[in-house]
């Protein structure tokens, strides 16, 4: 039985897969797993089916919540609406004028993570390896995949919605920037800065459609093939380390809102490079030192945090 402050905790892991989600490059499913509660999120998300539905009707509301775990699901969703339209603004704000800064320390992240969730796979073998190094170059060329024109097409955006909302549950590839890839990232947040109503429905029907039919899938391969899917999606997060490298070189741009007064350029095509080189191509210092010092950070919390989640299991 979970306790009120389990529920602010549940809460605050949702707001951290909120700023997530928003930042092309970083998964809300890597923030997921790294907190513990990834396995949890996909049994919660495919329990939402005709059962349920069926258990809504015959048995009433109680017994329903108890069965989609409705709790949880308050909670988790509270923080990452929350975080979307308080904090991700700050953080995107953030990664404009300090990207070094925030990438070193989602590169700490998600680097001390890759061991600690390794570490769930019970033996490794032949097959879990091949796992592992399939989902690190999954992830890897996905990083490196250009991106395409912005299709505004109503059923383009529906597809958009389907795999981009797939990305945000699978640590090491991020939704936001598989909308990046497709073109519709411009039209999504147009949509949303714009107010307008039928193009967000139509993205929100695209990802509950894509939500609920892939979260059976990951739920059929954790009871399958457990140890697996765990190699499989450890593999993710190497792979996309090559996404979050804090020092790129921009090759293309891209202009949003041109000809508006928030006008903006925005990196399309990046490569990244050394941090020497870095300071060569653009002039820009490559602050190695508080780089390192924020992946570090970024390390020290999650070993934290695995070393607290071990504590309180003892306990």
């Amino acid at each position: 039985m979970r306790s009120i402050r389990d529920y602010i905790v549940i809460s605050l892991k949702g707001v951290a897969m909120g700023v997530a989600d928003v930042i092309p490059g970083v998964s809300g499913g890597t923030i997921a797993f790294i907190s513990g509660i990834y396995e949890e999120l996909i049994n919660t998300i495919s329990c939402i089916n005709l059962a349920a539905l069926q258990t809504l009707f015959k048995k009433g509301i109680g017994p329903f919540w108890k069965q989609i775990n409705g709790n949880f699901l308050v909670a988790l969703l509270s923080g990452i609406f929350l975080s979307i339209l308080t904090l991700a603004a700050l953080i995107t704000g953030l990664l404009k004028s300090e990207p070094i800064a925030v990438w070193s320390f989602f590169f700490g992240l998600v680097l001390a993570s890759i061991p600690l969730v390794a570490q769930k796979v019970k033996t490794w073998d032949g097959l879990r390896i091949f796992a592992f190094v399939a989902g690190a170059i999954i992830a890897y060329l996905i990083t490196e995949l250009p991106p395409v024109s912005n299709p505004d097409a109503q059923w383009y955006i529906f597809i958009s919605g389907m795999i981009a909302i797939c990305a945000m549950i699978l640590p090491g590839i991020s939704g936001s920037f598989i909308l990046l890839l497709m073109g519709s990232y411009l039209t999504v947040l147009g949509a949303i800065s714009d107010r307008d109503i039928i193009t967000l429905f139509i993205f929100a029907a695209g990802c509950v459609v894509g939500l609920l039919s892939f979260s059976h899938l990951l739920k059929w391969m954790f009871d399958r093939y457990h140890d697996i899917t765990i190699a499989l999606l450890s593999g993710f997060l190497l792979g996309s380390l090559n996404k979050i490298w804090p020092w790129k070189n921009v090759l293309e741009t891209f202009i949003k809102h041109a000809g508006e007064i928030d006008e903006e350029i925005v990196p399309l095509v990046e490569e990244n490079v050394w941090p020497q080189m870095y300071t060569e191509l653009t002039g820009q210092p490559a602050q190695l030192g508080l780089a390192i010092a924020l992946a570090l950070a970024g390390i020290a919390i999650i070993f934290f945090l695995d070393r607290l989640a071990n504590t309180k299991k003892k306990v």
